[in-house]
C-alpha cells in the first residue's frame, strides 16, 4: 500500500523527518542508517521483510506524542511495535513508514494491591508484570507462549491469551484502562482503576485493534491473588478425535480447569526428542490443570480423570509433586522450539467451538495428505484456540506458497464450523485478505468507519487487518481529501 515517490523526494523527505525527530528525541532513539533499520524489517512472521524508512524508540508518552504529531504533519505512516513477536505480521513495516517501538517504555508506574491493579508502561514484557507483584502474592493472568519477550503493548493490540485463558480470560478480560496517543499527537485516557467505565466501551474497541486506532503507551491491568496450589494431569489417547471428544466432555461437565492443552503425535515426538519430558508415544496428548485448595484440586481431578477413563486413554498420569508438574508442562512449553528444529513452520491461530474439535482435527489430517505437508497440532483446547504448525522448507521453491494455501484452507474451515480467523495472534498481514471469508462488505465497512474516526488519514499500521484493496482505496481517498 506504498505510494510511489521519486527517490530524490524520498531522500529529502527522510532527511527532513529525521531532523525534526532529533529535536524531540535523543540521538540514540532515532535510527535512520540503512544498515540499522534492517533490524526492524520483520517481526516473528519472518517470511516477509521490508526495512522501514526510520525507527524511533521513545521513552515516554510525551515523546510518543511528539513523534506522532511530526509524522501526522509530514504525512508519514507509523507502525507501532512492541517486542516484534507477532506471528501474523502485525508489526511489518512499509518502506515509507516510521517504526515506533515502545521497548524502552518498561517502567512500573503504580501498584495498588487494595484494588488489585498495576499500572505499567506498555513496553514492559508480559512475564515481568507478574515479576513485579509475585513477591506480594499476586500475578497477572494472561500468559501467551512468548510471555518472556512479548510486550503488554502487543498483548493489547492482539488481545493475547495463553494457556490459562480458559479460566482467567484473555487480555481484554484483564485490562482496566489505557493511555493512548492518537495519530495527531493527542493523548487520551480510556478506562481506569475500576472494572467498567461509563459510556461507550471504547476500551473494548481498543483492545484487539492491532495498532489501527492509536498507540497505547500505558496500561492499567488487573492483578489477582495467587491460587493456593495447582496440579496437572496428563492424558494420552490413540486418536486425535477421541482426545477432542474428551475435551468437549470435560467442558460439558461444568468443570473449569485453569488450562487444557493439546498436542498430537508429531508434536509429541518432536518435544520428546528435544526436551525428554517423558511423554507417552501416542496419537494425542492432553494436559489438564486445575487449581485451588488441595481438597478442591482432588475433587476436580477426580471428575476429570473419570471423564478421561470413558475415552480409554493409553496413559493417565496425575502429578503428585512440583517436580512431576514441571515435567508434565516441560514438553508443552518446549513445543514451538522443538518443532522449529525439524523444519520451517507456519503457526496458525484459528478458533473453533470446542464441540467441533474432532471434526476439525480429522479434516486437517485429510488436508495434510492432500497438500503433501506435515502438520503438528498444539493448542489451547479448552477454548478452541488452535495453533496448527504447518511444516515446510523455506528453501524449496513453491513450498511457502503451498504452506500458505494450506493455512488458508484451515482458517476457512474454522469459520465454516462457527469459529473465527484468529484467537490471539491477530489478523496482521497474514489473514487480511481472508477477512472476506468471515465478514461481508457491510461488516468490513462498519469496522473501517471506526478507523476513519480515530485515524482519518489512515496513517497508522498501514496494509494490516483490512483486505489490501479496501485499505488501499481508503488511504487514497484520505489523501485526496486533504
Amino acid at each position: 500500500m506504498q505510494m510511489p515517490i521519486p527517490n530524490a523526494d524520498v531522500i529529502a523527505r527522510k532527511a527532513r523527518v529525521v531532523a525534526r525527530l532529533l529535536k524531540v528525541l535523543p540521538a540514540d532513539a532515532v535510527i535512520h542508517a540503512e544498515r540499522e533499520t534492517k533490524a526492524y524489517e520483520c517481526d516473528a512472521l519472518t517470511a516477509y521483510r521490508c526495512p522501514p524508512l526510520i525507527a524511533v524508540l521513545p521513552s515516554s508518552t510525551r515523546e510518543v506524542s511528539e513523534v506522532l504529531r511530526i509524522c501526522h504533519e509530514e504525512g508519514v505512516p507509523v507502525v507501532p511495535r512492541g517486542s516484534g513477536t507477532s506471528l501474523a505480521g502485525g508489526a511489518l513495516p512499509t518502506a515509507d513508514c516510521v517504526i515506533l517501538g515502545v521497548a524502552r517504555m518498561n517502567e512500573v508506574i503504580e501498584t495498588d494491591y487494595d484494588n488489585r491493579l498495576i499500572r505499567v508502561q506498555a513496553g514492559r514484557t508480559n512475564l515481568s508484570v507478574t515479576g513485579a507483584v509475585e513477591a506480594d502474592g499476586f500475578f497477572y493472568a494472561p500468559d501467551p507462549s512468548s510471555q518472556l519477550a512479548c510486550a503488554i503493548a502487543g498483548n493489547i493490540a492482539m488481545n493475547s491469551g495463553g494457556a490459562h485463558c480458559l479460566k482467567y480470560g484473555v487480555t481484554t478480560n484483564n485490562l482496566l484502562g489505557v493511555t493512548m496517543v492518537m495519530m495527531d499527537g493527542e493523548v487520551i485516557e480510556i478506562g481506569g482503576g475500576y472494572m467498567d467505565a461509563g459510556g461507550l466501551d471504547l476500551l473494548g474497541v481498543i483492545c484487539g485493534s492491532e495498532g489501527q486506532l492509536g498507540v497505547v503507551t500505558e496500561a492499567t491491568l488487573r492483578i489477582l491473588p495467587k491460587p493456593e496450589g495447582a496440579r496437572p494431569v496428563l492424558m494420552g489417547f490413540d486418536d486425535n478425535a477421541v482426545a477432542g471428544a474428551c475435551v468437549s466432555d470435560i467442558i460439558k461437565a461444568g468443570v473449569l480447569p485453569v488450562a487444557i492443552e493439546f498436542m498430537d503425535r508429531p508434536c509429541i515426538e518432536a518435544t520428546e526428542a528435544f526436551a525428554k519430558a517423558g511423554y507417552p508415544m501416542c496419537e494425542a496428548l492432553l494436559i489438564v490443570e486445575v487449581e485451588g485448595s488441595d481438597a478442591e484440586i482432588d475433587h476436580q481431578l477426580a471428575m476429570i480423570m473419570e471423564i478421561a477413563r470413558r475415552h480409554n486413554p493409553v496413559e493417565l498420569r496425575e502429578s503428585r509433586s512440583a517436580q512431576e508438574s514441571a515435567a508434565i508442562w516441560l514438553g508443552r512449553k518446549s513445543a514451538f522450539g522443538a518443532m522449529g528444529q525439524i523444519n520451517d513452520y507456519m503457526c496458525l491461530d484459528g478458533t473453533i467451538p470446542v464441540s467441533a474439535l474432532p471434526q476439525v482435527l480429522r479434516r486437517i489430517g485429510e488436508m495434510s495428505e492432500a497438500y503433501g505437508l506435515n502438520v503438528g497440532n498444539v493448542f489451547h483446547a479448552g477454548d478452541g484456540n488452535m495453533h496448527p504448525l504447518i511444516l515446510f522448507d523455506a528453501n524449496k521453491p513453491g513450498d511457502l506458497e503451498r504452506c500458505e494455501a494450506f493455512g488458508a484452507e484451515i482458517l476457512k474451515l474454522c469459520v465454516e464450523v462457527g469459529g473465527c480467523l484468529t484467537g490471539e495472534h491477530g489478523v496482521g498481514i497474514e489473514k487480511r485478505d481472508l477477512m472476506y471469508v468471515q465478514y461481508d462488505a457491510a461488516d468490513l465497512e462498519a469496522q473501517m468507519a471506526v478507523k476513519d474516526v480515530f485515524d482519518p488519514a489512515w496513517l497508522l499500521n498501514p496494509a494490516k487487518v483490512f483486505p489490501l484493496d479496501a485499505s488501499a482505496a481508503r488511504r487514497v481517498g484520505a489523501l485526496a481529501a486533504q
